[in-house]
């Protein structure tokens, strides 16, 4: 019988006709692929060099090319000017101190869900000595991996980074997790309270990266505007103080590190005094994975003042924060941890001339680095309360402080915020010979001139 032929000459063994047509078709790929290789080289040869940059006042050129030397100081990550609030508008206030003192010698790099490729981070960090960032730049579970990756690739790149950390133990174990490859990453850790940085040097995963912190002042991320804006809230205090409530305030964000549940402990205390308080809450809460909300209108119930608790939840403005601040007669905070240097919320308080009672500070060193914050204590704008007292002293303090006179003593904003510009460029160093290895931040990188 005869055997058909192999309808398919290619598959098994090849046919000579096979061999040939394979052979011929390899030629035609070898020869587009030369001739694209030869022109690709050739328009790389003949390309033109891009323009040079204009000079800007300081004599600095825009000049951004990943291979070029490095025309910047400082690199800032951020999360872009139109974001309020939180770590977002401090890095960009912190930017432009620095901008403010050292003209031209910083650059921005927008990091959200939706910009920030890696071309863009790596053409920025190109152009910087040091990059520097909050951790997180925006709320922790938003943005974390593009902040990562623009510290990865600063490192690879040797340059020097600069990581600003807030809080470390108070953290959820998640969030310090998530944050740890940023400490790993960094060869500065900025922090702002001596408890913070011993709550990391304890840290028995993490503990041994306190060898590169350095402390810096804090100052406050809002400034008391020069008018006021009017709200049906405003409205609302102003007429209970005229009815002689007395309305005790608390600012900033609503979250268990704060202990809010304690303030409510105190308006029943002044309730049963006879006081007539009124407890108002300017914030919001934060949103986690514990019931923080349910349980504090829970607790504020079983106290039976639930009808004389106010959460204002997010203000939009800096004029509508102190119009409402305005009406407060006196702030109260119960820290488990005391008062830290990093409490920026309670500077914002200070500003609008009210007293603000807060537990005292755990050590007697917490202050030494920050001058500004220990003067507002040493001449009563800020009253401490000795740790370990009891509710009823917390109470005692705020009706004495209501009998001294007010004194509103100007605020010097952007000198807060030169201070803590000039703490930050005496990290500036210059390119980093080993990007491997981390320096040792106990010792002060030249400032470059």
């Amino acid at each position: 019988m005869r055997r058909k032929a192999d309808p398919f000459p290619l598959s098994g063994k090849m046919s000579a006709q096979g061999n040939r047509r394979r052979l011929q078709l390899d030629n035609v790929c070898n020869v587009w692929l030369m001739r694209n290789l030869e022109f690709r080289w050739t328009r790389f040869l003949h390309a033109k060099p891009p323009p040079t940059p204009p000079e800007n006042a300081s004599g600095r050129r825009r000049d951004r090319t990943m291979d070029s030397e490095p025309v910047y100081q400082a690199l800032f990550l951020g999360a872009g000017a139109r974001v309020r609030g939180g770590f977002g508008q401090f890095t960009h206030l912190l930017y432009e101190a620095v901008e403010e003192f050292d003209p031209g010698s910083c650059t921005t790099l927008t990091l959200t869900r939706s910009e920030g490729s890696l071309a863009d981070i790596w053409r920025a960090v190109g152009s910087a000595r040091n990059v520097v960032s909050n951790f997180p730049i925006l709320a922790w579970k938003r943005v974390i991996f593009r902040p990562l990756a623009a510290l990865l690739i600063a490192r690879l790149r040797g340059r020097r980074v600069i990581l600003l950390q807030h809080e470390w133990a108070g953290l959820h174990w998640l969030r310090r997790i998530a944050y740890l490859p940023a400490l790993l990453l960094a060869d500065t850790i900025v922090m702002f309270s001596p408890l913070v940085r011993r709550g990391l040097a304890d840290d028995w995963l993490a503990g041994w990266t306190a060898r590169k912190c350095v402390l810096a002042p804090l100052p406050p991320n809002i400034e008391a505007p020069p008018g006021i804006a009017d709200s049906r809230l405003r409205q609302r205090l102003a007429a209970a103080r005229k009815e002689g409530r007395l309305v005790i305030g608390y600012f900033g964000s609503i979250y268990p590190g704060k202990q809010p549940k304690a303030l409510l402990r105190i308006g029943a205390i002044l309730r049963d005094r006879g006081q007539n308080p009124l407890i108002v809450y300017v914030g919001s809460f934060i949103q986690g994975t514990d019931n923080v909300e349910q349980e504090f209108y829970a607790r504020a119930a079983e106290l039976g003042i639930i009808d004389d608790v106010i959460v204002s939840d997010y203000v939009a403005s800096d004029h509508e924060v102190f119009g409402l601040l305005s009406q407060i007669d006196a702030f109260c905070y119960l820290l488990d941890e005391g008062l830290t240097a990093r409490r920026s919320g309670i500077l914002a308080c200070a500003q609008s001339g009210r007293p603000v009672i807060v537990t005292g500070p755990a050590e007697p060193d917490e202050f030494d680095h920050h001058p500004r914050f220990k003067e507002l204590i040493d001449r009563g704008a800020i009253v401490v309360v000795a740790r370990g007292s009891d509710d009823e002293a917390y109470a005692d303090r705020i009706v004495s402080a209501l009998k001294w006179p007010s004194v509103q003593a100007p605020f010097d904003f952007d000198g807060w915020w030169l201070d803590i510009a000039l703490a930050l460029r005496t990290q500036f160093g210059s390119l980093i010979p080993s990007p491997g290895t981390a320096p040792d931040a106990a010792q002060t990188p030249p400032a470059e001139t």
